[in-house]
């Protein structure tokens, strides 16, 4: 009988990547039993791994204890203790590289992922573009593995059973007796967040249903005040944040029947736990590989290209292009609506 194979996983940031390395970890413990992983990522990230069997959690100390060089000789340390075999490093950048090639060098077998820069910026660029997908980082991500020898079939997807909400959450948010959706309205650049008064007609037009309960998702002062405003004095609509602890969000995304979101981490997680989503998109694009995980293509809701034929204009939405600002209001409330009463 061959030995247990204790492979680590490496992916150090940011939330929508670390939400999706979940689905190809579930597969692969679903698919290997008999392999063992140890996930190696920032602290504020364990929730997303709970439930899933033989995948162990290790908390980057990107602060003090794996700070700088000397801080990732100690993280290979640290790790070698666990009678690692293997590494897969889907982070691929500079922090990421430093361990796994410590790892090589010891003779351990090691894989990472290729995040396809090449074809995404040819898929950027305002010259000669090539408007095509590039193959998702779910399936990019798989890759990594089958060179780890443990090929992944990622076609039927298995997630965990909804999580039962306890009495904590429930005070907040009240029982389940409508159907329930999320919105996510927020994301990291502006450019990829839909503009605040189509997304006020949305959820409007969502509220007047009295058999829908609306939860906005988001974080910090700012941003709470902003939803405040969009709760617009519904009594069905009601704003999340600041009021629940991460784990305890996860465990309400679970039980949504439908998630609207941005490009951003929002989707990726309402994804991986086998919610249906909808996505918005702005300066990027679908194609670009981040479609969110096991959802259809006409859940991507995006920005007019024939208006704005230089989109996607980034991967990241972190490039501004003049006379862009406006993309997003090409798509239509009333579109955003519809697409969701008819996926309810």
């Amino acid at each position: 009988m061959s030995k247990k194979q204790h492979i680590a996983v490496i992916r150090l940031s940011a939330m929508g990547d670390v939400a999706m390395t979940v689905p190809v970890l579930r597969a692969l413990i679903l698919q290997y039993p008999e392999v063992e992983i140890t996930v190696v990522s920032r602290p504020f990230f364990k929730p997303f791994f709970d439930g899933i069997p033989n995948v162990n959690f290790f908390p980057v100390d990107l602060a003090k204890r794996h700070k700088g060089l000397p801080g990732l000789m100690r993280l290979y340390s640290d790790l070698r203790k666990l009678n690692v075999d293997k590494v897969a490093d889907l982070h691929n950048v500079l922090r990421s590289k430093v361990v796994r090639n410590l790892f090589a060098m010891s003779g351990k077998k090691v894989a990472a992922t290729d995040k396809g820069r090449a074809e995404k910026k040819a898929l950027t660029r305002s010259e000669n573009k090539i408007f095509i997908p590039v193959k998702p980082m779910v399936e990019r991500h798989a890759d990594t593995f089958s060179q780890l020898g443990f090929p992944i079939d990622l076609s039927y997807p298995q997630f965990l059973p909804k999580a039962i909400l306890s009495d904590a959450i429930v005070s907040v948010i009240g029982n389940k007796d409508q159907k329930w959706v999320g919105i996510a309205p927020f994301a990291q650049y502006e450019s990829k967040v839909y503009p605040i008064d189509l997304m006020q007609k949305v959820i409007d037009g969502l509220a007047a249903d009295a058999n829908l309960k609306v939860f906005l998702f988001g974080g910090g002062e700012k941003e709470i005040q902003l939803l405040n405003q969009l709760k617009n004095k519904h009594t069905n609509v009601i704003v999340l944040a600041g009021k629940l602890k991460f784990k305890q969000e996860l465990e309400v995304i679970s039980n949504l029947d439908l998630m609207l979101s941005m490009d951003s981490g929002n989707a990726h997680i309402a994804a991986m736990l086998g919610v249906k989503v909808i996505t918005l998109w702005g300066a990027t694009h679908p194609y670009a590989g981040f479609k969110p995980f096991n959802q259809p293509d006409d859940f991507c809701l995006a920005s007019d290209r024939e208006k704005y034929p230089l989109l996607p204009t980034s991967v990241y939405g972190n490039k501004k292009v003049e006379g862009y600002e406006n993309a997003m209001r090409t798509i239509l409330p009333e579109t955003v609506l519809n697409k969701i009463k008819k996926e309810l």
